[in-house]
Formats: structure tokens, C-alpha cells, sequence
């Protein structure tokens, strides 16, 4: 099996800055890059592959001609490619947000729900995300906040740095603040329900929508920390397991799921032997995304020692 190199749709909200672009090696033609969808089988955005014979394909077609065998058993069950990831650049706040579970999304918008995942790649100094609320809130005050502008005066605003994660299931009021660069693992899904934009308005000088009414329904409102160590992983939940690799690894791909690779920093070298049996090696660097098919045997991760690399490795399921 390949091991496949993968090239990402990008978009260009307000919110956005181009560290992507100058940093991270991210091309695109948009004059800003705010996410860089780096593993995406989405309708509304997907990736594709450049390297192999299948280059020029996206990664929805390669799957589609190679059959569900390649994302490994735990994707039985699923009628799509179950996760997402990406890599966010905010130059300025993202708005105040909420994502429904799977049993509401299904019932009100016939897609998976959205829970998610982030590591912080970059933080400025003072740097903060928003993180649930700081106390328990009554559906009164929290429509009056939304009405008043005051709601981020019960948030939980939490400062971070580099190395820290978060895990946020579905129903979590959130926002990644300013200065901060984030690698993000998520279910399969684009939707969101925009609860306050600091009264932004966009290009064409109207403000973005917001979904309040969704979001109440949706939203917890009482303080929510819930994230799994268990097992060594940075993050085991129900529909993804995350880890990150530091410098030289050996690893194996199961039979159980695929593994993608987000390169955070750093370069070197990727071996594996092909389907022929033959070693290949891939150079690769930050800011790049793979994608090694399930049952694909061992890999090697060799790190240049002046650059050495930090990788986030994710797969579906727990693992």
C-alpha cells in the first residue's frame, strides 16, 4: 500500500491570517488562509492527492476505487469517511460557537454531529481560547448574555501554549482566540451555530449570521472538562484517537484504521515498502498531511537532527 501525500482545500474567513502560507508551506490562491482542511472527504471541501499514481485524485476517489478496506475495520458502521482534521491560523477571534451531537444534527440537518479536538501548535504570549462556560448558566441569562453582548463574561477563557490540548464534545460553547495556530481532529462535519461575532461584518460590510436559536437548544450550560488520557494517548473518544510524535518512530498500521499524519514541524523521511515489496521513502516536512491505508504493515519516521519533527498522528475509532 501507498503511503499518500495529501494536498488540502483551504478557506479564507475574516478571522484568518497566513501563517498557513508563510509558515506551514500551505499553497493556495486565496489571498487568506484560515483553515487548511489537511484530511477532508467532505463535500464542501476535499483533499487531494499529489503524489503516486494517484495523484490528481481526491482522497474520496482514491477510496472509492480501492474499496472500504482501507479504512480499516472501524470504520464498519459508517455510511462516510467519519472524521476531519485541519490546521487553523487565527489572526483575530473566531466567533463564540456551538456543534450539535449526532442524534440532533442527524434529526434537524441529516449529517454527523461534531465533536472535536485541538492541539496547540503556536500561542502567542497572553493567548486564550474560550472553553465552556465558568458556572452553571440558566437558559435565561444565557439568552440575555447573547442579547446584551456580555457572554463572554461566563465563559471559561483558558490561556494556553504550545503542547496543550482540548477535547470538545458536541454542546460545548467555544472559540479560539487570536495569536493561536491549532491542529484540529474533528467528526466528519461542517456545522456550526454561531452564537456571537463581536458584531463583525464581513466583506461586503454585513454582519455573519448567527444560529441562536439552534444553539440554545443545543448548548450545555454547565462547566464541561471531559478529556481521556487513558491508554497514553493525547486523546481517545469514541470517534478518534489522537497522538503525537516526537523525532524517530517505528510504527505499524493496523488492520483496525487508517492513519493520517499532520507534519506540525520540523522535516525528514517516511519508509515503508510498497505493495511490490519494494522500500520507498518520502520526504516530508511541516505542514504536510499523509494518508497510509489500514493493514499497511510497519513505517518508519526518520527526523533530520537540526529539524526534527513533531507529527500528529490520528485514526478512527478507538485504537
Amino acid at each position: 500500500m501507498p503511503v499518500l501525500r495529501l494536498k488540502p482545500f483551504c478557506t479564507d474567513y475574516i478571522w484568518g491570517g497566513n501563517k498557513l502560507r508563510t509558515d506551514y508551506g500551505i499553497e493556495s490562491d486565496l489571498d487568506i488562509i484560515a483553515e487548511a482542511w489537511v484530511l477532508s472527504c467532505h463535500k464542501n471541501g476535499m483533499s487531494v492527492i499529489d503524489n503516486d499514481k494517484y495523484k490528481g485524485m481526491t482522497l474520496a476517489q482514491y477510496i472509492e476505487i480501492e474499496g472500504p478496506d482501507v479504512l480499516g475495520s472501524n470504520y464498519e458502521g459508517y455510511a462516510e469517511f467519519p472524521i476531519l482534521t485541519k490546521l487553523i491560523d487565527a489572526k483575530e477571534n473566531l466567533s463564540i460557537q456551538v456543534h450539535p451531537d449526532n442524534t440532533y444534527a442527524m434529526e434537524n440537518e441529516g449529517s454527523f454531529g461534531k465533536s472535536e479536538m485541538w492541539y496547540i501548535v503556536e500561542a502567542e504570549p497572553d493567548a486564550i481560547i474560550y472553553y465552556g462556560v465558568s458556572r452553571a448558566v440558566s437558559e435565561e441569562e444565557f439568552c440575555k448574555r447573547i442579547e446584551d453582548g456580555t457572554l463572554t463574561d461566563i465563559l471559561n477563557a483558558v490561556p494556553v501554549k504550545k503542547g496543550d490540548s482540548f477535547y470538545i464534545p458536541a454542546g460545548t460553547l467555544h472559540a479560539i482566540c487570536k495569536g493561536v495556530v491549532i491542529a484540529e481532529v474533528q467528526q466528519n462535519s461542517n456545522i456550526t451555530y454561531r452564537v456571537y461575532d463581536y458584531g463583525r461584518k464581513d466583506q461586503e460590510g454585513n454582519k455573519r449570521e448567527l444560529h441562536v436559536d439552534r444553539a440554545i437548544e443545543v448548548a450545555r450550560r454547565i462547566p464541561n472538562y471531559s478529556k481521556d488520557f487513558s491508554d497514553g494517548h493525547l486523546l481517545r473518544c469514541p470517534f478518534f484517537t489522537a497522538d503525537i510524535l516526537h523525532g524517530d518512530n517505528e510504527d505499524e498500521v493496523s488492520s483496525l484504521s487508517f492513519v493520517s499524519l499532520i507534519v506540525l514541524s520540523g522535516q525528514g523521511q517516511i519508509e515503508y515498502v510498497d505493495g511490490c515489496g519494494i522500500m520507498q521513502r518520502l520526504s516530508i516536512k511541516k505542514g504536510e498531511s499523509l494518508f497510509i491505508p489500514a493493514s499497511s504493515g510497519t513505517y518508519q519516521i526518520k527526523s533530520d537532527l537540526n529539524n526534527p519533527l513533531e507529527i500528529l498522528k490520528t485514526q478512527i475509532g478507538r485504537v
